[in-house]
């Protein structure tokens, strides 16, 4: 029963969340075979948790300074390669654990999914009274007790230009290409999760290193993820990976406003259509991007194989019952799922302070906003109640908008400067409110874009707040939340045991009754989303035609036509509220006129 994959028997993972969250949740899940995402953007954080847990473990610690050349490539390869060690380590020591009430593997398995024959055969070991049979289950449990993997995140569009003595230095020590190099060069073998769109100079990069190359097994040790937004994309960006000879082994498709953290917004594209067009032409876009792939890679002389490579389908945003993950899993047959938001509730698996813990426990949906937060220019979903928004509200009353840029990963503006600068700057927006005056806006326009300028938070530095703070890295750290709107239907601590038995449908952790289905949801924050920009354009902020609302209005009611005709026994849970719920958004969207209201 030895399985020849070496994935988990979970179906769900845990997504990047902000810079700090899940640092280091590989290190409190992986060993459990939860497979969960790093994000790459914060080096000098990660170099902080490297020194962190070294010195909590007794490890040997040799810091890597911003004066060394390439620091930022290789505090990530080092970092990723000390968990890789103390998680294999982890493994080990759980694969010797006794089967007894509370040691780890049977944690592993109690956590495991139900209907596996894995957990089945689990149930069967411990109820045999054949020593011989139990002794040989024992040992085949022992060897498929599987952790998860240590996967990373890049953000493609943070590709911040470097610089030594005031020269910029080559393309490949931007950002995202140290941060892919770092990943490239550890020992970890797991997947790298491209997110916000193509960077084809990022893409290119992947096939200068051989671990993302499958070896004479087929097998890669480095995957590639990407991150996308609906089936056009994917098949454009896999195309593209395919014409360099490599592989894209998994879709990871998000929601564009029910998530947490950037929202980046489609033109009214729903989840559930984009997931049927998924399951539809999956084995058509394997077929025609095998063919691209093999082509390119039989002419780098790279081995080829007759059957195409595994692709996967997952999807992540919103999620919030086990009859939801099993509608996603069952009648839509993605591969698994992802669950984030909810987990910020899971202090076992996340980092996150004790006073946000609580402030999140009770947070309701006026706390809980899509903000214009993110120095990117993208929506941000945001915590009204953190400290990093009570700091940025307090530098205002005080006539001192703005925060010191002391990471400078979101750096962008050059209105003011040669090199670029961050709109969430003290700098930037003294000197864009000195200037604005002189603008000639209408007043009413004025002060809206003088609040849009002082909206700006420095997030790269405040997502670190979630672990500096608790661990005393930054005394100082006023932490920002990006959880997603699904966390106010949930208000209990949990633990582990608990999110994942709510997940496979053993306990529920719901606590709001009225909460609505995902798939009306989504919809519900793109009517708020649609109000939000139509205010935009008729106060003058920013400039829309009439077609780009009226191309979300007929993407949303398609959407829906959609979900009124699924099978009603597809929705286990609710079904009479869900459609209603669909009936009263249709009528809400049908109403909307941009025509009328743009002028």
């Amino acid at each position: 029963m030895a399985s020849s994959d070496s994935r988990s028997a979970h179906t769900f993972h845990i997504p990047v969340m902000g810079t700090g969250f899940t640092i280091d949740t590989p290190l409190r899940v992986a060993k459990y075979g939860i497979s969960a995402v790093i994000s790459l953007v914060d080096d000098l954080l990660i170099e902080q948790m490297r020194k962190y847990h070294c010195d909590r473990l007794g490890e040997p610690y040799e810091e890597i300074s911003k004066k060394e050349a390439d620091y930022r490539s290789r505090r990530i390869t080092a970092y990723l390669n000390l968990l890789d060690r103390l998680i294999k380590q982890q493994v080990e020591d759980l694969q010797a654990s006794p089967f007894t009430p509370g040691s780890e593997i049977t944690r592993y398995y109690e956590m495991l999914p139900d209907n596996i024959p894995l957990k089945q055969a689990y149930h069967t070991m411990l109820s045999t009274d054949d020593t011989v049979e139990k002794s040989r289950l024992q040992a085949m449990l022992r060897e498929n007790a599987l952790p998860g993997t240590i996967d990373v995140n890049i953000m493609t569009k943070l590709d911040r230009v470097n610089y030594h003595n005031g020269q910029t230095l080559g393309p490949e020590f931007t950002d995202a290409m140290s941060a892919l190099r770092g990943f490239a060069l550890s020992t970890v073998k797991a997947s790298i999760v491209l997110s916000a769109g193509i960077n084809k100079r990022l893409y290119s990069y992947i096939a200068a290193f051989e671990d993302f190359f499958p070896d004479e097994h087929g097998v890669c040790k480095k995957k590639v993820v990407l991150k996308v937004s609906d089936f056009r994309s994917a098949e454009i960006q896999g195309k593209f990976m395919a014409k360099q000879g490599v592989w894209v082994s998994e879709y990871r498709i998000e929601s564009g406003l029910n998530c947490g953290g950037h929202a980046f917004a489609s033109k009214g594209y729903l989840l559930g259509p984009i997931l049927e067009e998924f399951k539809e032409k999956k084995a058509e876009l394997t077929e025609k991007l095998y063919a691209i792939y093999a082509k390119a890679a039989a002419a780098h002389g790279r081995p080829v194989g007759p059957d195409p490579l595994e692709l996967r389908v997952t999807v992540q945003g919103g999620i919030g019952t086990a009859a939801e993950d099993q509608l996603l899993l069952n009648h839509y047959k993605v591969d698994a799922t992802g669950w984030g938001t909810p987990f910020m509730l899971v202090p076992e698996a996340i980092n996150i302070d004790d006073a946000h813990l609580q402030k999140l426990a009770v947070a309701t949906a006026d706390d809980v906003y899509l903000s214009e937060s993110s120095p990117i220019g993208v929506p941000f979903w945001n915590l009204r109640t953190s400290a990093s928004e009570e700091a940025r509200l307090r530098r205002i009353r005080e006539g001192k908008p703005g925060a010191a840029c002391t990471k400078g990963h979101l750096v962008s503006n050059t209105e003011f400067t040669t090199q670029p600068i961050c709109l969430a700057a003290r700098v930037y927006q003294k000197k864009k409110l000195a200037k604005l005056p002189e603008e000639g806006y209408a007043p009413s326009l004025l002060e809206r874009i003088k609040a849009g300028v002082v909206a700006k938070s420095c997030i790269c530095h405040d997502l670190a707040g979630c672990i500096t703070l608790p661990t005393g890295i930054d005394p100082t750290a006023t932490p920002a939340i990006c959880c997603g709107p699904n966390i106010v239907n949930f208000s209990k601590v949990a633990t582990l045991e608990q999110m994942v038995s709510h997940i496979y449908g053993r306990i529920s952790l719901l606590t709001n009754p009225e909460r609505q289905h995902m798939f009306v949801r989504e919809i519900g924050i793109f009517i708020d989303y649609l109000r939000e920009e139509m205010d935009r354009v008729v106060t003058g902020l920013v400039s829309r035609t009439p077609d780009y609302f009226r191309e979300i209005k007929e993407n949303l009611l398609g959407g829906i036509e959609y979900y009124q005709n699924l099978p009603r026994q597809l929705i286990v849970e609710k079904s009479d509220q869900f459609f209603n719920d669909l009936q009263k958004m249709r009528e809400t969207i049908e109403a909307f006129s941009p025509e009328e209201s743009i002028p």
